[in-house]
């Protein structure tokens, strides 16, 4: 049987210094060649990725030319990618594109699992969702009918809705869940319960059940939106773009200023990255945290083959694929704090912090 391994570092190797240093100008480069592109942020932290990755295989003093033809390379690089769309914009579209004719099997079985989920929810939660989402009563009124409030009343339709979820996923895919910790660990995650997700180790239990790992990723950021956190299901390379975008929102939300955003959002680009690469599907949560102190706490989580060796990934230079990515090493010196978690055959579990003031 395989075994869980972890790898922490606390307090990861200090980066290079003069990598910040450059991002004033790296913006101006790429600035100066697509102007207000939607995409000129993004652009900016590709480049930057590259020269992190490269910081140990040049001489310092090449650093800045290093970094001004990287630019160029990108920004150039988008320019050819908009003219082959271009080119082949009249392939996008076949009208004569018959509908699947598998649309009414696929709505038949939604619709059966829904009448299934409803069906397992208790007879007075229901009647009082129903009421809420389909003849639109208000909270207030329902809480005058039950005398309670309108709080209670919300949080209790909070709870309903997150067990629909799991239910509607279980009912959707035939299964029966294998273990007692099942409903509570995909209660927990479909709620956003943070609190409740720590105490019943739902991160482990993911790692241990395929059937929980599969049916956390259509639940994760499907509960209530906070503004303490981000949740991004991660599938391909748009919800790269979307995780590294919130990573830096969320940082200068939390008082991050000059090169910090730009840098804790590219640690967040490289571990979906992995994600996409690697597991093919998993989920990044990004936490904006105020005790004991102010930061940011970001995990990235799959369900994918894991690791084989932690300790050879996490040495400086090492590339699983042989690319230009910072790998988990370049991640971590990113970063204030840093760990992995995994499990051969059952996923892997990074998580890493960065504190608005260093201890």
């Amino acid at each position: 049987m395989s075994t869980a391994r972890a790898a922490d570092e606390a307090t990861p190797p200090e980066g290079p210094p003069d990598v910040a240093a450059l991002l004033p100008m790296i913006r101006r480069i790429v600035m100066a060649r697509v102007g207000s592109h939607p995409e000129a942020e993004d652009l900016v932290q590709e480049t930057l990725v590259k020269v992190l990755a490269a910081v140990d295989r040049i001489e310092p003093g090449m650093l800045e030319p290093y970094a001004i033809a990287t630019a160029r390379n990108v920004v150039a690089s988008l320019w050819r990618q908009g003219d082959r769309e271009s080119r082949n914009l009249h392939r996008v579209h076949d009208p004569q594109t018959p509908v699947p004719a598998d649309e009414g099997v696929v709505a038949a079985e939604e619709h059966t699992a829904m009448a299934t989920a409803l069906a397992k929810l208790d007879a007075r939660d229901r009647d009082m969702l129903l009421a809420h989402e389909v003849t639109g009563e208000r909270t207030q009124d329902l809480a005058d009918g039950v005398g309670s409030t309108a709080g209670a009343v919300a949080a209790q339709l909070k709870r309903t809705r997150a067990k629909l979820r799991v239910e509607y996923l279980l009912a959707l895919e035939h299964a029966e869940p294998p273990t007692d910790r099942c409903r509570p660990v995909l209660l927990a995650i479909s709620g956003a319960d943070r609190r409740r997700q720590r105490e019943v180790d739902a991160a482990r239990h993911l790692l241990e059940c395929d059937l929980c790992a599969r049916l956390s990723e259509p639940l994760v950021g499907r509960g209530p939106v906070r503004d303490t956190e981000a949740h991004i299901a991660i599938d391909g390379d748009p919800d790269i773009v979307h995780a590294r975008q919130a990573a830096r929102e969320m940082a200068q939300r939390a008082g991050f200023t000059g090169a910090a955003p730009t840098l804790l959002a590219t640690a967040v680009s490289e571990v979906s990255r992995n994600i996409v690469r690697f597991a093919g599907r998993g989920s990044v949560t990004i936490e904006l945290l105020d005790e004991p102190r102010k930061g940011i706490r970001v995990v990235a989580r799959d369900a994918g083959p894991g690791i084989p060796d932690i300790e050879q990934a996490l040495e400086d230079g090492f590339s699983t694929y042989g690319g230009l990515g910072l790998g988990l090493p370049g991640t971590r010196r990113l970063m204030d704090q840093f760990s992995v978690v995994t499990e051969q055959g059952r996923g892997t579990t990074v998580s890493m912090t960065k504190w608005l003031e260093k201890g």
